[in-house]
């Protein structure tokens, strides 16, 4: 018996059915993706850590999240953070590359793993001492500095360098690691709070903190302890000739094939450029001109 003969007139038309449900079903399934994607359009998806403080909270008021969620009505789309308790340091590699989220918030224009916005604010590498000590200098080589004896920095940050070339790195080694309760930093990342270093230099355990001035601005403000904040004003040269540099223009990052979302982000940040310095001002941080 052939096939062909064994088909009956109800069996075409079953099959007819059946055909036309697979079709109805592929039309459900297109239109639920066209209504995703119009979600995700809608959405501006933050890669936001919840260490990273004063940066970024859990509650979303750190002054990237507030920055953040500036563009993102900028843009027409709502804010939404995409937080993670590992250290703003993988946000890149474990969120934004594997599309968990979209843009990282303050990376440093040209970072070469991602595509950058335009610079949306520059700054640098401050000084923090207390105001009566008289501290006024700017450049870090200066005698005023050098001749100071504890200082509390951030590790895996040219402050650290710094400490080497004046010759205080060795003699302020068993004080830096007190300020991670002495744990290694062997195959971890261990890094030291902003505020903890605010708070060295407020009650007199450290006579200079030297960090990047987003990081401790805050701080420096809220402190009952008068402290002076002071921008470093030289780069720190090196043997060969390229200098690590104390100021940086600060910008968005997002996947590198996505140059329609950072050309939107990039129009967003001319419209809000007026919002975003008040927040930035608030914030205490002392503002350079961007490509500076």
């Amino acid at each position: 018996m052939s096939l062909s003969k064994a088909v009956s007139p109800l069996a075409l038309i079953a099959a007819g059915i059946v055909t036309a449900g697979v079709s109805f079903s592929g039309l459900a399934g297109a239109a639920t993706d066209a209504v995703d994607k119009e979600g995700a359009a809608k959405e501006l998806r933050i890669c936001a850590s919840n260490a990273e403080a004063p940066f970024s909270e859990k509650d979303s008021t750190g002054f990237e999240d507030r920055i953040a969620t500036v563009l993102a009505d900028a843009m027409g789309r709502k804010p939404v953070f995409v937080r993670t308790d590992r250290p703003g340091i993988y946000l890149v590699r474990d969120q934004l590359d594997k599309k968990n989220c979209d843009v990282v918030m303050g990376v440093d224009a040209g970072d070469e793993r991602v595509l950058t916005s335009r610079p949306y604010y520059r700054t640098g590498y401050v000084l923090v001492t207390k105001q009566d000590r008289g501290i006024t200098a700017s450049r870090w080589d200066d005698e005023q500095v050098k001749d100071q004896s504890r200082f509390a920095v951030r590790f895996y940050s040219p402050a650290e360098t710094l400490l080497k070339r004046i010759g205080r790195f060795e003699d302020n080694a068993a004080y830096m690691y007190s300020l991670v309760d002495f744990k290694s930093r062997r195959n971890q990342w261990i890094q030291v709070p902003g505020d903890r270093l605010v708070g060295e230099v407020a009650r007199g355990d450290a006579d200079v903190a030297v960090a990047f001035a987003p990081e401790v601005a805050r701080y420096v403000k809220e402190s009952r302890t008068p402290l002076r904040m002071t921008l470093i004003s030289n780069d720190i040269d090196q043997p060969d000739g390229t200098p690590i540099p104390m100021q940086y223009d600060q910008a968005i990052g997002v996947r590198r094939e996505d140059a329609a979302l950072r050309a939107e982000l990039d129009r967003a940040l001319e419209t809000s450029r007026t919002e975003i310095e008040k927040i930035l001002t608030e914030e205490g941080i002392p503002l350079l001109k961007p490509n500076s």
